[in-house]
């Protein structure tokens, strides 16, 4: 390590000016977003209806809660958005799945990078490890399945 390069605080090796592997790029990443936030209205709107707008959000939020908790943290860290645009969630410190808790505290960072005008989900454009905050509470990275394939 060189005078200008400082230890990394989420414990992973400082490299020179680049992530330590290859990243998902923001609109591949975008387009993942947009895509299960989709599928999460498919979701809501029938529960909406059916069990009125109050509850029905309620029942949404946990679909939503599962959906992110279980994929994200699952074998293979895609949900079907991140699987339509080749991309997956993994452990920055050693590469597998993050699991379903820290899956969990990444889809709760995801509230903390909205709240702030989105600028959670941007720091991933000048970030060395291309991490947005909800990547950086979990631990984890966004990579391409072409770098890091699934399974």
């Amino acid at each position: 390590m060189t005078a200008t390069q400082q230890p990394d605080p989420f414990g992973y090796a400082p490299t020179a000016g680049g992530p330590s592997g290859p990243r998902a790029r923001f609109w591949q990443r975008f387009g993942a977003v947009v895509i299960d936030a989709l599928l999460m209205i498919v979701v809501y709107v029938p529960l909406a209806i059916t069990f009125g707008s109050s509850a029905g959000s309620d029942l949404a939020l946990l679909v939503t809660i599962a959906y992110f908790t279980v994929l994200e943290g699952g074998a293979t860290g895609q949900t079907l958005g991140k699987k339509a645009l080749g991309i997956r969630v993994i452990d920055i410190s050693r590469g597998g799945p993050i699991g379903p808790l820290r899956a969990f505290i990444r889809w709760a960072g995801r509230i903390v990078s909205t709240l702030a005008f989105y600028l959670g989900y941007l720091w991933m454009l000048w970030d060395r490890e291309k991490q947005t905050w909800h990547d950086k509470m979990a631990r984890s990275v966004v990579v391409p399945t072409s770098a890091y394939p699934v399974g």
